[in-house]
């Protein structure tokens, strides 16, 4: 069947759920946490280099977001073909976005404590981004704060049946299904919602 990746991301990992649509009902394929670090630095990278001098600090940023787009490439595809396994069509993959960071060097970045936290709050998002695209996969990328109003254009469906339909995704897959599951599976219905176009 054809399915869509849904993709929420925080410091360090991923909430991924993957719908598919058969008989003219939603369901759950997959949901699971992807690890995007493999060391614990790696989480915060501005941070890790918050100390640093500024030929260390670039270079610690720089190994961290590398790393990041790396991982993120080679989990994207270790999904794709868990899917595909399964014979199923990886149709599209939203990921929630954050508003565009301005175009900051490093050095303007470690200067001020807050745009740090920005900084690590978008390199998760873009990694996803450029996983997407790397895999070949259609790219829906949806700002996280305006995901309901989004979902509800796309699918044509109010906020409460919207909330009903991630309800009911839940109920048949069982727990883990928080706030992350829930944005990532509505994500992913808009990305499957285009594909049926």
């Amino acid at each position: 069947m054809k399915v869509a990746f849904g993709m929420k991301a925080h410091s360090g990992w991923a909430a991924l759920v993957v719908v598919g649509k058969t008989d003219g009902d939603f369901l759950v394929i997959d949901r699971r946490r992807i690890e995007l670090v493999e060391e614990e630095w790696a989480k915060q990278p501005y941070h890790a280099a918050e100390d640093l001098k500024p030929r260390a600090a670039r270079d610690v940023v720089k190994r961290g977001v590398e790393a990041a787009h790396r991982i993120a490439v080679r989990e994207m595809r270790a999904a794709v073909k868990r899917a595909q396994d399964q014979e199923n069509e990886v149709t599209a993959c939203a990921v929630l976005v954050a508003n565009p960071m301005p175009d900051w060097s490093i050095e303007e970045i470690l200067a001020v404590h807050f745009r740090m936290h920005k900084a690590e709050g978008v390199l998760f998002r873009d990694a996803l981004v450029r996983a997407a695209k790397a895999c070949g996969l259609r790219l829906v990328a949806i700002p996280e704060n305006v995901l309901m109003k989004h979902a509800k254009s796309a699918l044509r469906v109010s906020e409460s049946g919207l909330m009903k339909e991630a309800v009911m995704l839940g109920k048949a897959v069982g727990p883990p299904w928080g706030k992350d599951q829930k944005d990532a599976a509505l994500a992913a219905l808009v990305a499957l919602r285009g594909c049926s176009k």
